[in-house]
């Protein structure tokens, strides 16, 4: 369409849209949505406060309506909705949502729960104290002022802010394209690091923080302080935030474990919470989650907070654990929560992100221009003030004939100019002189007259004196944060403790060996050690697990509270679970399945469980696993002495292992198969799991032991078949690795257990039937790898296959389990130590119908004298053949 209006401009509708956009996106960034970084205010807050003032509501005057602040805001600041102004005074009003509130409210101003604040009708304020020292001078040609919105009035367009706000208070804000989220601090602490940083201009971020952030300086900044205080995990987002303006912080919640002393109960007792985090909420998701079963062991959640404070209790179940649930709370609910740290703010009138050090020096050169010109003010007023005075000094040293004078002159006019010509006055001079009152010409009224001047004139030098001075100035800055951080200064509120990755249930939990016991059908429990007393050889035992028609006990260890437990699958993968978290229940109890634990995978089931105290990294680890290619599969399936490039390969990183102080890992199958591998390769846990070696569909894993490096292996078979060979004949391996033969094994017959033997011990060979003996390792000559070994214990007739070999000392104590959930728990030197081809004596009476022998576990060293405990009636037997 064609036009021949002069006064249309054709104009590219691409062109007119990115204007536009571009010149609203800047009237929302800088007029709206981010804070100025000399006063960390946005411009609603900076008007709030503003209208405050200007209507007189200092923190000592009578409360006002708080619609009468939103009126004289919207209608001569703030061109918008009432709703947006009243929520902005509001805020600043909540002490959980500033760490420094600067408006002081009377009535409901909301509540951590998401409750709103009441009709701004109904609410009253006033400013804080802290609130006013943003304003303090505002009167003194401090800031520049800016027209409002409809030119009706002015408006400061910062306000002089005697402390940082922006650092102290933090904020938050959307704009186009950008966002700004600041965390709030301790108001002590941020003048600490300013005052040094007044001091030392070139100073470091490392110089401006406190030792505990990893800084130099003590009492500075540590990191954030949050209203609501609880715990900061870690400080490597505060570093991060303070070196490039954005970094994460990890908040958790403060809580305490109580427990009920007559019912042994444990309940969670939550008295601090993450910052900007809706209680109600919070109560209501960690509901939901019982509900849908994602957390169990909880009983009963409710809120019992007061004007005293906050407490949310969280009541558990009878065998629930405190610090596993508290583990699972912080997992799932927001009782552990993220803030994304943006240091975005306005400076020179454009956004820019900070880092620490960029905006305690913005602030510094605040307050440098602010006291400077209040000081320009203050010595213009004081020099005016000075001049009037010599005008009355002169008055005064002349006052009869400039009596005379008045009286003589005919106007005003001819009496100020007479003044002016014969006593060298200006006209201001001579007009005050001639305004003076007649009791200023008393001798007191005098006095005080030369005095003041002597005090004025000592007050203009003083004032010059600090202009002249940048050193005398900033001294000036100094000595007024001191002042505030004497008079609001308080103590940090928030904890900073060790990363997430470094809280674990270690600090909560006491270190004890406990019996850790597994059913056939992956039941785990665990028990103190001291559940179980000592008895003769030969009882009849008592109850350890329950059981069931389908299940059964199947493996039985002691490990701390505090160590690892690697479990390895059928599969040959590995994954890892702190004992602690597991469930802790009665003798009789069946425990817990251990697939609500670990994560599975379809097809896997437990095969074997390592306790493991430290879990290191290395590099030597990684090595080992690059190596590994070198080796063909057909060496590793062969069961021929190994070549001398595998030994050599084997032996230097063995003893490169061995010189770090590293462990190895002894896995044997059950179809004989033996691998060696550096602790360390296990030292990374991932919930999914890790391969740990490759297995033969038709193999499974049997024993993992722990090597320190020089022990032979020992390994034991169902038919009473046993070897004794050298570690270092099994070369290291790889993580993946398959391994090699460890022992030639007969049609029918598999591996039942393996050891690293020491010498001095005695082997403990237990059969199904309650039968075992022990034998000195002497009698087990070394052999070479592969070989099909020595008779260990007779296996037909009264004894039954083999279940378990186990090395024993004179002084540990062993466990017998069975099939039907019976335990027995006596001590070794008991068993009396007997040849190796033999039949043994009776161990545990297994006459129930279908009963048998399925583990053995060694106990930690008793504290006792040695003997065993006294027999009951249920324990008679024994009977020894």
């Amino acid at each position: 369409m064609e036009t021949n209006d002069t006064r249309l401009t054709p104009v590219a509708i691409e062109d007119e849209m990115r204007k536009s956009y571009l010149d609203y996106s800047m009237s929302v960034i800088v007029g709206r949505a981010l804070p100025d970084v000399r006063d960390g205010l946005k411009p609603v807050h900076r008007r709030v406060l503003y209208a405050m003032s200007e209507l007189g509501m200092a923190h000592n005057k009578p409360f006002k309506k708080s619609a009468r602040v939103v009126g004289d805001v919207i209608g001569k600041y703030h061109p918008h909705g009432d709703v947006a102004v009243y929520d902005t005074l509001v805020r600043m009003a909540q002490d959980f949502s500033l760490r420094y509130p600067l408006v002081d409210g009377q009535g409901n101003f909301g509540s951590i729960d998401g409750d709103p604040a009441a009709a701004m009708r109904y609410t009253e304020c006033r400013m804080t104290a802290l609130g006013e020292a943003l304003l303090a001078d505002l009167e003194k040609d401090t800031v520049d002022f800016g027209p409002n919105y409809d030119d009706s009035t002015t408006e400061p367009l910062v306000l002089p802010a005697a402390f940082p706000n922006l650092l102290v208070n933090g904020t938050s804000g959307i704009a186009v394209g950008m966002a700004t989220s600041m965390p709030p601090h301790n108001l002590t602490e941020a003048i600490v690091s300013i005052l040094h940083l007044i001091d030392n201009p070139t100073a470091t971020l490392r110089d401006l923080l406190d030792p505990k952030a990893g800084g130099t300086l003590a009492g500075g900044i540590q990191g954030p302080d949050f209203p609501t205080a609880g715990f900061i995990s870690g400080r490597e987002g505060i570093r991060a935030a303070y070196e490039t303006g954005r970094g994460i912080i990890h908040m958790r919640a403060r809580h305490e474990i109580e427990v009920d002393k007559k019912t042994g109960r444990e309940t969670i007792a939550v008295s601090e919470i993450p910052y900007m985090i809706n209680k109600a909420k919070l109560i209501v998701q960690i509901a939901e989650l019982v509900k849908d079963k994602r957390i169990e062991g909880i009983s009963d959640i409710r809120d019992e907070s007061d004007r005293r404070g906050m407490r949310i209790v969280i009541e558990l179940k009878r065998d629930a654990i405190g610090a596993i649930v508290v583990n699972n709370l912080f997992a799932h609910s927001q009782l552990e929560a993220s803030f994304a740290v943006t240091n975005l703010s306005i400076d020179a009138g454009q956004p820019i992100i900070m880092t620490l050090k960029q905006m305690l020096e913005r602030f510094v050169a605040h307050r440098v221009d602010v006291v400077e010109r209040r000081t320009r003010f203050e010595l213009r007023q004081a020099k005016a003030r000075e001049h009037i005075l010599i005008g009355y000094e002169i008055a005064l040293d002349h006052l009869d004939e400039i009596i005379a004078l008045i009286r003589a002159a005919k106007s005003r006019d001819e009496a100020k100019a007479d003044l002016m010509r014969l006593y060298a006055m200006s006209e201001i001079q001579s007009k005050a002189v001639l305004e003076m009152q007649l009791q200023r010409l008393t001798g007191l009224e005098r006095d005080k007259i030369r005095q003041e001047l002597a005090e004025v004139q000592a007050l203009v030098a003083r004032l010059s004196a600090i202009l002249a001075s940048d050193a005398l100035l900033r001294g000036v800055i100094k000595d007024e944060l001191t002042q505030i951080k004497t008079k609001f200064g308080d103590a940090r509120r928030t904890e900073i403790v060790g990363d997430v990755a470094d809280l674990s249930d270690e600090d909560l939990i006491a270190e004890e060996d406990m019996v850790v016991t597994v059913s056939h059908l992956g039941y785990v429990k665990r028990n103190p050690t001291s559940l179980y007393r000592a008895q003769r050889r030969g009882g009849k035992g008592k109850t350890g697990a329950g059981s069931a028609d389908d299940d059964f006990i199947e493996q039985l260890f002691v490990a701390s509270t505090h160590a690892y437990l690697l479990v390895f699958t059928n599969m040959g993968r590995v994954y890892w679970v702190k004992v602690h978290a597991l469930p802790q229940a009665g003798r009789a109890a069946r425990g817990k399945a251990i697939v609500n634990l670990i994560a599975f995978q379809p097809g896997e089931k437990m095969a074997a469980i390592l306790p493991v105290k430290d879990l290191v990294p290395s590099a030597i680890a990684d090595e080992l696993e690059s190596k590994e290619e070198e080796v063909t599969d057909e060496v590793e399936a062969s069961g021929e002495t190994m070549p001398v490039d595998e030994v050599a390969l084997g032996t230097t990183l063995e003893n490169e292992a061995i010189r770090s102080g590293e462990k190895m890992l002894v896995f044997v199958t059950k179809k004989g198969i033996i691998k060696r591998t550096l602790l360390s390769a296990f030292a990374n846990p991932r919930n999914a799991g890790l391969k740990a070696l490759a297995i033969d569909e038709s193999d499974e894993l049997v024993s993992v032991r722990l090597a320190e490096g020089g022990e032979d292996v020992l390994i034991g078979t169902a038919e009473g078949m046993s070897i004794r060979f050298a570690q270092n004949r099994v070369r290291a391996m790889g993580r993946t690795a398959r391994g090699v033969k460890g022992i030639t094994l007969s049609s029918g017959d598999c591996v039942v257990g393996a050891e690293l033997a020491h010498v001095g011990s005695t082997i403990l060979t237990v059969t199904e039937n309650g039968y075992g003996k022990r034998t000195t390792l002497d009698e087990y000559r070394l052999t070479g790898r592969g070989g099909k070994g020595v008779i260990d214990i007779k296996t037909e007739g009264r004894n039954g296959k083999v279940v378990a070999t186990v090395q024993v000392a004179d002084n540990d104590e062993v466990m017998l389990i069975t099939n039907l959930g019976m335990l027995i728990r006596t001590k070794a030197s008991a068993i009396n130590v007997i040849g190796r081809n033999t039949q043994g004596v009776r161990l545990m009476d297994v006459r129930g119908a279908g009963e048998k022998v399925v583990g053995l576990a060694k106990l930690p060293e008793s504290d006792d004298d040695g003997t065993a405990g006294p027999l009951d009636d249920e324990d008679e037997g024994g009977e020894q053949v």
